[in-house]
């Protein structure tokens, strides 16, 4: 597959993720990139990221010295997407000085990627069909059809099912485009990976190298894995940006975040219910009665409460030792091979 490791995660194709979707789709991705000739239809909520999938196709398969060429086709105006996408001849129309080639033309050898393939119109979708099907372009204006080479990539965040049951999209299209189809995972779907794509976001946008990176602790974080995202990684991508930008290099906790990111986490502990930072007086006993609030029909989610707390300590000590490790260490009792262990097993943003 040739994903790479990078923490307790994989990176491939510029995606990042350590969840169950996001492993399978970067196998599947593999698979499909290596035959090199049928078509994929991606589907997806808006900002899953279709377009980095189409462009890892294109990068793992043997079409990679071949163009990648995208086009949205809800972006470009219908009466000028035809000649972007098939071109024209001199004379077509009014302003056509000189024969231009179009974007399926400059893909041969390549790779076509549709965005937004749901908004092409009847029109366009009977020409894109016949590129299908015959492996062949007309130009607007032109009477000689031009062979190429080219592998297509359509996505869109619409259900085509649908679309084609009201009679909006083209079912032989439809079917020529889902030869291979894939589904992009939603951010929700997978909170594990936002600890990784906040680690990524906040590399990306600290410019100023000089400056300690800006953090989450481990409450704020949970708080955005709890969230729904709409707007799935492209929301959390502008999010990470504004918390740079705002907080550059500090310690970003769950007040700090916009009031619609504050999410209900695991339930929070009381300060008594805390180990003190500091070591304990041998033979004192602690109050450790836990409060009614956490407590259910089921019992309560032991494993997961330890481990917010063990967060939670971690983060306290590191912030109070101005992020010395080795200080952190002698506040909680605990080696630094021992600490620095635990915060790379809880990818914990330090």
């Amino acid at each position: 597959m040739n994903a790479e490791k990078i923490g307790s995660g994989s990176t491939f194709g510029g995606m990042i993720g350590r969840s169950a979707q996001m492993l399978e789709m970067f196998e599947l991705i593999a698979t499909v990139a290596e035959e090199g000739e049928s078509t994929v239809l991606i589907q997806g909520e808006s900002g899953t990221g279709k377009e980095l999938i189409a462009r890892a196709i294109h990068e793992k398969s043997p079409r990679k010295s071949g163009h990648f060429v995208p086009v949205n086709c809800a972006a470009i105006p219908d009466e000028l997407l035809e000649s972007e996408l098939f071109g024209y001849v001199k004379g077509a129309f009014t302003g056509a000085q000189q024969s231009k080639i179009g974007r399926v033309q400059f893909a041969d050898g390549g790779t076509l990627f549709l965005d937004e393939i749901g908004d092409m119109k009847p029109i366009l979708q009977a020409k894109l069909l016949r590129v299908l099907q015959e492996r062949e372009v007309e130009q607007v204006g032109g009477v000689r059809p031009m062979k190429v080479d080219v592998r297509v990539i359509a996505a869109t965040h619409q259900n085509l099912e649908k679309l084609v049951e009201e009679g909006r999209f083209r079912e032989d299209l439809y079917y020529r485009l889902a030869v291979i189809p894939l589904a992009a995972p939603a951010l929700k779907e997978r909170p594990e990976d936002i600890p990784l794509l906040v680690e990524r976001f906040v590399q990306q946008f600290s410019r100023r190298k000089s400056d300690s990176p800006t953090r989450l602790d481990p409450v704020a974080m949970r708080s955005l894995q709890a969230y729904a995202w709409p707007g799935n990684v492209r929301e959390l991508e502008n999010l990470i940006q504004r918390l740079v930008i705002l907080h550059r290099g500090k310690l970003i906790s769950l007040k700090e975040l916009p009031e619609k990111y504050r999410c209900e986490p695991l339930p929070e502990a009381p300060a008594s219910y805390a180990p003190p930072i500091a070591p304990a007086v041998p033979g004192a006993e602690q109050a450790m009665d836990a409060p009614a609030a956490l407590w259910s029909e089921e019992g309560l989610d032991f494993n997961g409460l330890i481990s917010e707390f063990e967060d939670r300590l971690i983060m306290q000590a590191l912030d109070r030792s101005g992020g010395n490790k080795k200080e952190a260490a002698r506040l909680l009792n605990l080696k630094r091979t021992t600490l620095i262990e635990k915060i790379k097993k809880k990818n914990l943003p330090v």
